[in-house]
């Protein structure tokens, strides 16, 4: 059987690069490894309504448990700073029920024209003549081969399309962070904010996260840097989290969550000959943040968008497909970049120094967002701090 295009993945980045390629007239087949898409959640579940909007979605009250207002920021000392959504950033407008968002998305590549099969993993990828040119699928207990023009690898963190068609994805142990999240109901926060708890009493390496999903039930989380996960684990770390936090103390577990995720900076090569990585197989988590629904959708449309070029012009060659790079690079790079760099700052600031920051920040609404807006406001308080500061940045 053949195809134009097959995605592996039926994730946010899947199901929008198959939307994107079957709107363009492709013959698109989309292939989930799991029985269900969307399931497990594997994730906080926040998204802003930009994210939305640059793909093409509108927003639908069946997959959004929470809208909110903004971030609030807390360091090691619990005092903190405060964002609107407008300004915090990927993560933060809406809170989703990932379950139904995942098969929403889903369901547009499937009113585009692309064909879904759920439990049928990739295995394997043709190759021939050095490159590929289909992929082996296991369907109903049955081995088939489905070729294709072009193969979009969707499939995760884990990817493994990528790797079988010889394009290097090894991320740094330092760049790789392990999480755990507790869907927790009997919570006391606020449900207008999404809150963020930096520290390396808290996590190492990483943050803690609570997301509302209601007035009394919230997404409790955290990541940690994989180097630096001591004896019991992540979950110790959460536990402690949540034993830490007033509000969380006589929530109970309604779904536990655990996983791992890069925050690297992204793949130097997303495409090769008849093949483009979307989403967490190409590495576009957000460094600083972890989070990785926007530029999964943002990368999946410019996959689908240069399939049907590819596809057009009768040339799939990574030549061609080179300019799915710049594309995604043009809408992302400069905040991949700009965030790894204050990711790798901040895992190496003591806890005092950051302290120190937020005891001068406290409670203020932060309207700019960036290194030297901040550094201003310390400098009128703390010039003194600012030159501590100075030796991290």
């Amino acid at each position: 059987m053949r195809y134009d295009v097959v995605v592996v993945g039926a994730g946010p980045g899947g199901s929008t690069a198959a939307r994107f390629a079957a709107d363009a007239g492709l013959k698109v087949l989309l292939l989930e490894k799991r029985p269900e898409i969307g399931a497990p959640v594997r994730c906080a579940e926040g998204l802003s309504r930009e994210s939305l909007e640059k793909v093409g979605i509108k927003p639908d009250k069946s997959w959004i448990a929470r809208e909110v207002l903004g971030a609030r920021i807390y360091g090691p000392n619990m005092k903190y700073v405060e964002l609107g959504a407008e300004k915090a950033g990927n993560e933060v407008g809406y809170v989703l029920e990932r379950l139904l968002f995942d098969k929403h998305l889903a369901a547009l590549a499937a009113d585009a024209g692309a064909e879904i099969w759920l439990r049928s993993p990739a295995i394997g990828v043709i190759m021939e003549g050095g490159r590929p040119v289909g992929v082996k699928v296991k369907r109903l207990g049955e081995v088939l081969e489905v070729r294709s023009e072009i193969i979009i690898a969707a499939d995760g963190f884990e990817s493994q399309v990528a790797r079988w068609a010889g394009i290097r994805t090894v991320v740094p142990l330092k760049d790789v962070v392990s999480t755990a999240e507790f869907r927790m109901a009997n919570v006391d926060i606020d449900p207008d904010f999404t809150e963020f708890y930096l520290g390396n009493e808290v996590a190492p390496g990483g943050y803690a996260w609570i997301f509302p999903k209601g007035e009394r039930e919230a997404n409790v989380g955290l990541g940690v840097e994989a180097l630096r996960v001591e004896g019991g684990g992540t979950f110790a770390y959460l536990r402690k989290f949540v034993e830490m936090i007033p509000g969380l103390r006589k929530g109970q577990p309604l779904a536990i969550i655990t996983g791992a995720v890069s925050v690297s900076l992204p793949l130097k090569k997303t495409y090769g000959n008849g093949i483009m990585l979307v989403g967490d197989a190409a590495r576009l988590i957000d460094p600083l943040t972890g989070g990785g629904i926007a530029n999964a959708m943002v990368s999946g449309m410019h996959a689908g968008r240069t399939a049907a070029e590819a596809i057009e012009e009768g040339n799939t060659t990574e030549e061609f497909l080179a300019r799915y790079q710049e594309r995604w690079k043009a809408d992302l790079w400069r905040t991949l970049e700009r965030n790894y760099y204050v990711k790798e700052k901040l895992r190496l600031m003591p806890d005092r120094l950051l302290s120190e920051v937020f005891e001068v920040l406290h409670g203020k609404k932060i309207e700019k967002v960036g290194v030297v807006p901040i550094l201003e406001e310390i400098q009128a308080k703390r010039p003194d701090l600012v030159a501590e500061l100075e030796k991290y940045l």
